[in-house]
């Protein structure tokens, strides 16, 4: 490793198919270099890395979560969990993508471990597909 004003220069292996998807990516971003791209990975990476270890402490984030509005109870389900952490959530969208298919937002503010219990009370519901949870906060 080389350090020059402030900077480390590293080597990295990858495999070419994973390099190749890498360049797709940031050449349709925007960015101007491999390393813009593989820092701001990093610095996402660091930031999810965080919020997991976190066992409490206020945080911002979204939970967004595609479902099966035709399952049975799961639509009353799905507000019962949410009317649970009222005092958390901020706001939420409803969108109908299809017949079946339903997608919703979750923003909220709050206790680090309330908001992972949340997005897991979601995730454990019989006909939830899909769910992510998002969070941010500063300092990096």
């Amino acid at each position: 490793m080389e350090e020059e004003r402030g900077l480390t220069r590293i080597g990295v292996s990858l495999p070419s198919n994973l390099l190749n998807k890498f360049d797709k990516i940031i050449r349709g971003r925007g960015y101007s270099s491999r390393s813009e791209g593989i820092r701001d990975s990093i610095r996402a990476y660091i930031i999810e890395y965080e919020w997991m270890e976190r066992e409490s402490g206020e945080e911002i984030g979204t939970i967004t979560y595609l479902y099966d509005h035709s399952q049975r109870g799961l639509g009353d389900e799905l507000t019962k969990v949410q009317h649970r952490y009222l005092g958390m959530i901020r706001t939420s969208t409803h969108i109908h993508l299809d017949e079946e298919n339903c997608f919703e937002i979750v923003v909220m503010k709050g206790d680090a471990k309330k908001i992972k219990t949340l997005a897991e009370d979601i995730m454990s519901l019989r006909g939830v597909k899909h769910v992510k949870l998002t969070t941010t906060h500063g300092g990096i």
